[in-house]
């Protein structure tokens, strides 16, 4: 089932956040890649002045494709507004975000952010966290963090490519991809997580958004 139509309905509607000399952060996902597009069109009509802030090189370049001038993170010292993806939101409204491998530098964007908006289908909304958990750790640390995880009552999978090679995140790091089940206390588990010497971040975000998204079918979303 499509939500595609409901995306970009959502997504021009969220521009209305956006003002003009803004720094705007550009999350990853489906939902941010329309919402690129849109806020592009919208640079273009209202003669904005917009930086933009990306989390990824496939948002780089989908930015700069579509006119959006753009800097790396650590060129800024806060960001106005992020707009992002979710892999699940839970009913305490904390996001697990990584499954495309940018979790490290989501979570930058999201500590920057005055406002934070995440977009996703109704697919992603459960009660509690019950998809893994994307580790981003430090290569010489796998063997170690792995076992710490699994002391957490976590099983690590070692996040790898079609063709069985690792997969390695734009920062030169693997992701270990953790099922913990049922995940009823996620800000503890989070904050176990990023205690563990080799984690450089945890996929379960600990700054909730001020706003959330949430696509259905026929076209329609909904604003949380």
């Amino acid at each position: 089932m499509s939500y595609d139509s409901a995306i970009l309905a959502l997504s021009n509607d969220a521009l209305r956040f956006v003002k003009d000399d803004y720094i705007i952060g550009l999350g990853s996902g489906r939902a941010a890649k329309i919402l690129v597009k849109s806020l592009g069109s919208l640079i273009k009509n209202q003669e904005f002045n917009i930086i933009g802030v990306p989390t990824s090189l496939q948002i780089k370049l989908i930015a700069l494709e579509n006119k959006i001038p753009i800097v790396d993170v650590d060129q800024v010292n806060h960001i106005d507004v992020v707009f992002d993806g979710a892999d699940q939101i839970d009913s305490q409204k904390f996001v697990i975000k990584g499954g495309g491998g940018a979790l490290l530098r989501e979570n930058i964007l999201f500590s920057l952010a005055k406002k934070i908006i995440v977009m996703a289908d109704k697919t992603k909304f459960v009660k509690n966290f019950s998809r893994t958990v994307p580790v981003e750790v430090h290569p010489l640390a796998r063997n170690s963090v792995s076992i710490m995880i699994k002391k957490l009552k976590g099983k690590p999978i070692l996040r790898s490519l079609d063709r069985g090679y690792p997969f390695f995140t734009e920062n030169g790091n693997i992701i270990l991809d953790c099922d913990f089940g049922i995940i009823k206390n996620p800000k503890a588990l989070s904050q176990k997580i990023k205690q563990i010497p080799g984690v450089l971040e945890s996929g379960i975000f600990l700054k909730k958004p001020d706003i959330i998204y949430k696509a259905k079918t026929g076209g329609k979303f909904e604003i949380i």
